[in-house]
């Protein structure tokens, strides 16, 4: 797939994956778009809208948590 980057146009697979979980929600049949990044990053990952659809997502900067239902 053709994806925009702070550094340019770039190329990445899809991959379609069995089972994906994070913040304690489990998506399975779910295609990831597999890109490197920059060794000095402090993320794992990063999750997209695709993800996100159909659930709430509360991001609380104060107490220091993020919560998606």
């Amino acid at each position: 797939m053709r994806i925009t980057t702070a550094s340019g146009v770039e190329f990445a697979p899809v991959v379609p994956i069995p089972q994906f979980e994070t913040l304690g929600n489990i998506r399975t049949d779910f295609s990831v778009l597999c890109h490197t990044l920059p060794p000095t990053t402090t993320v794992d990952g990063l999750l997209g809208l695709d993800f996100l659809r159909r659930s709430v997502l509360k991001i609380d900067l104060l107490e220091g948590y993020v919560e998606l239902s």
